[in-house]
Parts: C-alpha cells; structure tokens; sequence
C-alpha cells in the first residue's frame, strides 16, 4: 500500500492525497460506505460503483465470521469475490463489537470470550485469531484487535484498557508479520489510537502506535456518546503525533458537520452506519440541511429530492413519493433514501477534496458545516 500527500491546505491541516492499493486508488478524504455483513444494506453493488462513485466499503470480522463463515469466504476465494466488489475492502476487527456486546462477553489477557448474537454459540476472539480471519476474508486493509472503551469511562478503566489493548496490538503485528496474504494481493494492517477522552492516554497511546512504523494509522473510540469538542480534542492531539506521510482514519464518524471538522484536523478517511440507517428512517442529508421526509410538510412536495443533484434516483424521485415509500414501509423507500444520503456523503468529501487542492477549504468548511446542521 502506498499514500501519497498531494496538496495540505494552508489555513487547517486538512489533506488531500492518494492511496494505492492492489484493488485500486482511493482518493483523500474519503468516505468509506459501511457493509456490515458484506454488503451495503439496500444498495447493489454496481450503484455503489457507478452511482455513488464508491472508492472502498467496509465489512466486518465479527459479523463475517459468525455468518456466513469463514469456509464460505475462503472457498470463494475471500470477500472480494464472494460479494463482487473488485475494488478495495477494509475491515473492522470486531474491537468495536466487543464494546457493544458488554452483556454477553468476557475480557481477559487471552482475548475476548463472546456468546454469538445468532444462536448464543460461544467463541473466542484473541488478537491471533482475528488476525487469521481477516487473512481470510481478505480486506486490503485490515484493523487491530482492541478493546473499545465506553463513554463515560473512569481514568483507571481506560489506562488498563490501553495498555491491554497496546499488548494486543504488539501480538496482531507479530501474527500479521509471520503470515501472508491468501490471495494474490498484498494486505496492510492499521493499529489503533485508544485512551477514552483523556489527554495524556490519547497521546500515549498516539506515540506507541506511530513508533511501530505500520502503513497507515486508525483512531477508535470516538463518536460512542462523548460531546463533539471532546472527540475534536481527542482527534487534535493524535493527529499532531501520528506520522504525517500515513493515513488516518477516524472509526465510525459521523455527521456530515462532524467529517468535515474532522478533515480539518487532519483526518484522511472515515466510516459510520449513518447515512444507511438514518436513510431506512426516513432522515435525508443534503447540501442545505437535514431533511425528515416523514413530516407531514412533504406530503405534497412534488420538488426534487435534492436540487442540482447528478444522482439518478434524485431525479426520477420526487419528496412526495419518498415519503409515501417510508410511510408505507416499501423497501424501495430504503433503496432510494440509501442512494441518496451515501451519494451525499461522497459529494461531500470529494467537494473537500477539492477545496483542499484550491485553497479555499477552510471557508468553504465554515459556511457548510452552518448549512449541514440545519433542520429544513
């Protein structure tokens, strides 16, 4: 994998570069959709190719693993050809199902002990293991194995959560090490940045991570509940340490407002469920705010979903009709707002992008993030 910086902006430390890998480019900032189980719920694959212009989409270790199974992947020759999308794949690690299975998990030195959400089948997560899945469901870039830590968290939980999570981490890069890839492509590990909301663990844990020379650099633990100046805080102080010719990705952020303050702290790429579930509930992002086509103002609004949009399904589909479709609980409705609100996303960093490589991001930043949190 190889990242190159092409332009920093003068007035933040937002960038824009390149990442190269054997699936294909990704342009920075990116967006990178969410497929949980292998897909992107609602959307085909080639809209995600055509229509949204995806560069890369996520899948995830736990939820793979426990369906459809590792066999299946591996006979399919990985999660690439499995699922038909030939272009790159990240995967989360399962750290953050950890974090949200607190009722039915144990953490220990070994690993993580979990009951399946399935049918209450036990398992074990250690950070050899993970590292062994996601050789073989076969993600371009795949995460360490951490322990993502809840907000509010005490001081003591979260120190002994990092230095259990760093020991982990030192284990993932041995296991990765000592591997190779199953196919015939090369994979990339990223640590991950831990330490809840407090400074000294973020940085502790920033410096550790940056010493171990990887190809690229995540940051987890943000965006679980903790006010949006905290997780800017957290996002300052670890992009002021990471290396500055790697990438960055902040795990599961967030709002349109939240990306783009985050770009501009340095942040390279992002994921969140967001844009797909939201859309399955009826709430639209667009360029002049947020939009709840359930209410009852756009039950005859016959107007376009978003003006001057270059997507398809904002065209052919009027706010009247979405909301009919939600109302009513006709999948359509799930498709059409999916397209839309994944398609706002990438308009969205592709337009930082551009600011990014012309000067004029930071105002440009100002005046949308305004726009992006109002309620039309």
């Amino acid at each position: 994998m190889i990242f190159k910086l092409i332009h920093q902006d003068s007035h933040s430390k937002a960038r824009a570069g390149e990442l190269l890998t054997d699936h294909g480019l990704i342009q920075t900032p990116i967006f990178m959709p969410v497929g949980t189980a292998g897909t992107v719920k609602a959307v085909h694959q080639h809209e995600l190719e055509n229509d949204i212009k995806a560069d890369i989409i996520l899948g995830n270790t736990y939820h793979l693993y426990l369906r459809p199974g590792l066999e299946t992947i591996e006979k399919a020759g990985g999660l690439h050809q499995f699922n038909g999308w030939h272009k790159p794949i990240l995967t989360d690690s399962g750290g953050y199902q950890v974090y949200s299975l607190s009722g039915v998990r144990k953490i220990k030195e070994e690993g993580v002990t979990f009951q399946s959400h399935i049918d209450g089948s036990k398992h074990l997560f250690s950070p050899e293991k993970v590292m062994d899945i996601q050789r073989i469901i076969g993600a371009d870039i795949i995460m360490a194995f951490d322990e993502c830590t809840p907000y509010p968290c005490d001081y003591e939980y979260a120190k002994k959560s990092l230095d259990m999570t760093h020991r982990w981490l030192i284990r993932c890069c041995q296991q990765f090490d000592n591997t190779q890839p199953k196919y015939n492509y090369t994979q990339t590990l990223f640590p991950i940045v831990q330490g809840s909301v407090y400074p000294d663990l973020r940085k502790k844990s920033a410096e550790f991570v940056a010493k171990l020379d990887r190809d690229g650099y995540a940051i987890g633990g943000l965006s679980v509940g903790e006010p949006a100046h905290e997780m800017y805080a957290m996002t300052e102080l670890v992009c002021n340490i990471l290396p500055t010719n790697k990438p960055r990705y902040l795990m599961g952020v967030g709002t349109p407002a939240n990306i783009l303050e985050n770009i501009a702290l340095g942040i390279d790429m992002f994921d969140c469920v967001m844009p797909t579930r939201n859309a399955r509930n009826g709430m639209l992002f667009t360029k002049n705010g947020i939009i709840n086509i359930k209410n009852e103002k756009w039950k005859n609004d016959f107007s376009p979903i978003e003006e001057n949009s270059d997507l398809w399904s904002d065209k052919a589909y009027n706010k009247a009709y979405l909301r009919h479709l939600i109302h009513s609980g006709e999948m359509l409705g799930a498709q059409i707002a999916s397209l839309h609100n994944l398609h706002f996303y990438l308009w969205l960093v592709k337009q930082a992008r551009e600011k990014i490589i012309d000067g004029s991001f930071n105002k440009w930043k100002n005046e949308m993030v305004n726009l992006l949190m109002t309620r039309l």
